[in-house]
């Protein structure tokens, strides 16, 4: 599979993909605005995964963060969204769209990258360990209506 950074034609496609990892509505607003702006607030760039009939099968998209846990520069490159379809899992696409995120942010000049999992997502946390991430910390987010 080829991966690449993502274009207009694409918005369908990755539309789906999201909406298969974070099942909410307003994707397509935000993909909307990334097209219009050239990027957006959030991501600085965002890779996919080609495949052969031209139909995508994974995303990733980086933003870049002042902050980021366990990281000693700023700015940080920090992966956002991270989605492989399951029909492809296990055939180091995962890998090669964080090696061209890796490959992105030290052709910026960039010295770490960083990212995030949601404590129960065991699948997510044994793919960053299998790509080297080392855990840093652990934290419970918390709420109150005012």
């Amino acid at each position: 599979m080829r991966i690449r950074e993502v274009e207009t034609s694409d918005a369908a496609e990755w539309l789906r993909m999201r909406n298969a990892l974070w099942p909410a509505e307003g994707h397509d607003h935000e993909i909307d605005e990334f097209f219009r702006s050239g990027g957006s607030p959030s991501l600085a760039i965002v890779f996919v995964a080609q495949r052969p009939d031209g139909a995508l099968a994974g995303f990733i998209e980086v933003g870049l963060r002042a902050y980021a846990e366990g990281c000693e520069s700023t700015p940080v490159p920090f992966i956002e969204g991270w989605h492989v379809d399951a029909d492809v899992r296990r055939a180091q696409l995962g890998r090669q769209l964080v090696r061209a995120a890796e490959d992105w942010g030290r052709g910026k000049g960039y010295r770490e990258i960083a990212s995030d999992v949601e404590l129960d997502n065991d699948g997510s946390i044994a793919a960053h360990r299998a790509l080297g991430f080392e855990e840093v910390s652990r934290l419970v987010c918390f709420r109150r209506d005012l």
